[in-house]
C-alpha cells in the first residue's frame, strides 16, 4: 500500500507494517510518540494500537461505521443511503480538532482506452465472467483499446486468455506495481470495475468509473469518491443489498442480482449516461 502515498506532501510519512512478521506489540513499539491518532479502520487490531497510543498520551479518535444502519439496510428495514466512508474519514480528522474536507479529482474528458477490472474479493461482487468476456468481445469489435487489471494467479490466467483471444486487448495483471497501475488508469477514458479496490484507485486519479454492483449497494457508503450514482449499473430487486461486503452466499443460489446484460454495460461505457 506504500504506493498510495507516493505523491504525498513532504510532511507526510508512511510507516508500513507486515502483520505476518510483526506482532502488534512490535508495531506499537516502533511508532514513537504522537499527539493525535486517527483510526480510520475501526477493527480489533487498530483498537489495540489506539489504546496503546492513548496510554502514551495521544488524543485518539476512530471511525464511526454505523453498523446498526448497515444492519437496517441489508435487512431491508430502511433504504436511506449511508454516509460515504470518505466523509466518515473526514469526521475522524475533524473530531481531533483539525479541518478536513474531501478532495475529489475532476473527471477527465479526454483519455485513451478502456480499463476493465473484472474481479473482486467476494463472489457476490463479481459480474459473471462469461458476461464480462462478452463485454470485452463487444468493445474489441468496436475497435476500442482495452486494458485488463487484476491480481492473482487464476485471475491473471483468465485475463491473459482474453487478451490472446481478442484484438486490442492487453492484460497487465500481475505485471506492474500498484503505482504504475494507477498511472495507467490515469491515462484511460473510463474504467469498468466491480465494487472493488480498483474502483477506488481509479477514483483517486480522476478517471470516470462504470461500476457493476451485485450483492452490495452504493447506498452502503462505499461508492468511489467523486463518482456518480448514474454510472452504477445495478438491478433494483427486493433482496438487494444482502451484504455490506459481498461475502455472504446468495439466498437463492443464483446471484440474480448480477443478471445484467453485457450490452447494457457496453452502452454505458459508450456514453449512454
Amino acid at each position: 500500500m506504500a504506493d498510495l502515498f507516493a505523491d504525498m506532501p513532504s510532511n507526510v510519512y508512511f510507516f508500513g507494517v507486515d502483520l505476518k512478521k510483526q506482532s502488534l506489540r512490535e508495531i506499537v513499539a516502533g511508532l514513537g510518540k504522537y499527539d493525535l491518532v486517527a483510526d480510520m479502520h475501526g477493527v480489533w487490531r487498530s483498537l489495540y494500537i489506539r489504546i496503546m497510543m492513548r496510554l502514551r498520551g495521544a488524543k485518539t479518535r476512530t471511525i464511526h461505521k454505523d453498523r446498526f444502519s448497515r444492519f437496517l439496510l441489508t435487512h431491508h428495514i430502511r433504504r436511506k443511503a449511508l454516509k460515504n466512508t470518505t466523509l466518515r474519514h473526514c469526521d475522524v480528522i475533524q473530531s481531533l480538532g483539525l479541518s478536513a474536507s474531501t478532495l475529489q479529482m475532476p473527471h477527465k474528458t479526454t483519455g485513451k482506452g478502456i480499463g476493465i477490472a473484472p474481479f473482486a474479493a467476494h463472489q457476490g461482487k463479481i459480474y459473471p465472467l462469461e458476461r464480462m468476456e462478452r463485454v470485452v468481445e463487444l468493445l474489441s469489435r468496436q475497435g476500442e483499446q482495452i486494458v485488463l487489471f487484476g491480481r492473482g494467479e487464476k485471475e491473471e490466467a483468465i485475463m491473459e486468455a482474453w487478451a490472446t483471444k481478442y484484438n486490442n486487448v492487453r492484460s497487465i495483471a500481475g505485471k506492474y506495481s500498484l503505482r504504475k497501475e494507477m498511472e495507467l488508469m490515469r491515462g484511460l477514458r473510463v474504467m469498468v470495475t466491480m465494487d472493488s479496490a480498483n474502483m477506488h484507485l481509479a477514483s483517486l486519479v480522476g478517471t470516470r468509473v462504470i461500476s457493476i454492483w451485485g450483492a452490495t449497494h452504493p447506498k452502503a457508503g462505499f461508492m468511489g469518491n467523486g463518482q456518480e450514482e448514474s454510472d452504477c449499473i445495478q438491478r433494483d430487486i427486493p433482496c438487494r443489498p444482502c451484504s455490506i461486503y459481498g461475502n455472504k452466499k446468495c439466498l437463492f443460489g443464483d446471484y440474480r442480482c448480477m443478471d445484467i446484460k453485457p450490452e447494457e454495460v457496453v452502452g454505458k461505457v459508450k456514453g449512454e449516461r
